[in-house]
């Protein structure tokens, strides 16, 4: 039996009380719980929360281990906090077949620090012509319940249609890259002024805001659920409240970096700052933030995207697109959403844990930190700050756009069903899962 009491964790940041822990269990919630046979692990000033749930994660594995692999990618979700991650499909092979989610899904178990769950192709090779193996891929091992082309827009719109009623069979959902291919060509930042000054190609909000309203139309004719990757504009936010005004069954996430950072960046003409879709403005961050407290975007998703430093380490227009988040997520929520009063820890712990996976239909994440249920818990110490260094990351890449910012936070303790993958501020030496 393997026992753990965490002692005196603010749960959800309010009621103080000690869990204890048996073989992977939450067993008991209290004051003073025995720690007879129990390692104990005292969480006094640190926030506990469920484990975070990604619903976005570039894992790179297969095809290129030189950004980041599964064993590197969960370390980093770990030291961030999760015990689960959705692993995209844009790798190579793309994870369009059984055969490749399967590969990805038994890596996860096998090497993986948190849990692992493959996202499939919606198209074959991401070409956007032919639909993928979407019902062998959730019939599978790995079963899988959220598909994406992410990188890649499905344009077409009869395309688009056919995909949302094939995964009504099984409850699934489509995950949508908006981007209107047409109106994106060769485009490298934001379109506005500032673009203009810099002589870098705009990338128009209308490019994001039509795909997502044609798609919303087609979920609603069809009955389907449809979920918005990484929404960044206002106009998107309001296309979105609107959907649901209707009862339309659509989901959006917004990543941390759309939280914080805004389009102004690009002026340093630092590739780290190059990201799709791209930084925006001001008003839409502001307009992000209050649509994340209300409600209207339901979930925090990282878009981990790690490159190695030959594809950001050159000129803006080669540069690869992404960042790394995974390591930084909670820190960047606290400051733009909980230090600013729009989010308690609860609701932080509804956005970055369990609606992320009720979307993703996945069981034993996202549960309340309550008896019975598995113990998959982060401490948190938000009282800390700490100055982001590349060279310290866990993920193999360094293209984190917070060097040398100071964030607020700090994930101290990481259970995946009760066992530690990150303990005193550090990763485990061994695999967790």
């Amino acid at each position: 039996m393997t026992a753990y009491v965490i002692r005196n964790a603010h749960v959800l940041g309010t009621q103080v009380a000690d869990l204890r822990i048996v073989d992977g269990v939450i067993t008991d919630i209290g004051a003073d719980l025995d720690t007879t046979d129990a390692e104990v692990v005292d969480a006094t000033d640190l926030v506990a929360l469920p484990g975070l749930v990604d619903l976005h994660t570039h894992l790179r594995e297969p095809g290129r281990e030189d950004a980041e692999t599964v064993e590197t990618g969960t370390r980093s979700a770990a030291a961030g906090g999760f015990t689960l991650v959705h692993a995209m499909a844009n790798t190579d092979p793309v994870a369009d077949t059984a055969g490749v989610v399967e590969q990805v899904w038994r890596l996860g178990r096998e090497h993986g620090y948190c849990d692992v769950a493959p996202v499939g192709a919606v198209t074959v090779g991401l070409g956007g012509e032919q639909l993928a193996e979407l019902g062998a891929m959730a019939d599978s091992a790995a079963r899988v319940r959220v598909f994406s082309d992410d990188g890649k827009c499905v344009s077409d719109a009869v395309l688009m249609r056919r995909a949302l009623e094939y995964v009504k069979a099984f409850d699934g959902v489509i995950a949508q890259h908006a981007q209107e291919p047409r109106l994106t060509e060769g485009a490298q930042m934001n379109e506005g002024e500032l673009s203009g000054v810099l002589g870098l190609t705009g990338w128009p909000a209308v490019a994001e805001e039509a795909i997502i309203a044609r798609d919303v139309l087609l979920a609603e004719h069809v009955g389907s659920r449809l979920h918005v990757c990484h929404l960044s504009t206002r106009g998107s936010v309001e296309i979105v409240r609107w959907a649901k005004s209707r009862g339309i069954d659509v989901t959006a996430e917004v990543t941390p970096h759309h939280l914080l950072l805004t389009d102004e960046l690009a002026a340093s003409y630092d590739p780290i700052y190059k990201v799709n879709p791209p930084l925006r403005t001001a008003d839409d961050v502001a307009a992000l933030r209050e649509a994340l407290a209300e409600g209207v975007i339901d979930i925090v998703a990282t878009d981990h995207a790690p490159h190695p430093s030959e594809d950001k380490d050159c000129e803006w227009a080669a540069a690869a697109f992404g960042m790394t988040g995974l390591e930084t997520a909670l820190s960047v929520v606290q400051q733009t959403m909980v230090d600013t009063g729009l989010l308690d820890w609860a609701g932080v712990a509804e956005r970055m844990s369990a609606k992320p996976a009720e979307i993703g239909r996945v069981a034993g994440h996202g549960r309340p930190l309550a008896v019975g249920e598995p113990a998959n818990i982060v401490l948190y110490d938000p009282r800390s700050t700490r100055v982001v260094r590349p060279e310290e990351a866990v993920s193999r890449s360094r293209n984190t756009p917070y060097a040398g910012r100071e964030l607020p936070g700090r994930v101290v303790a990481t259970f995946l069903r009760g066992r530690p993958t990150v303990l005193d501020g550090v990763v485990v030496e061994e695999v967790a899962a």
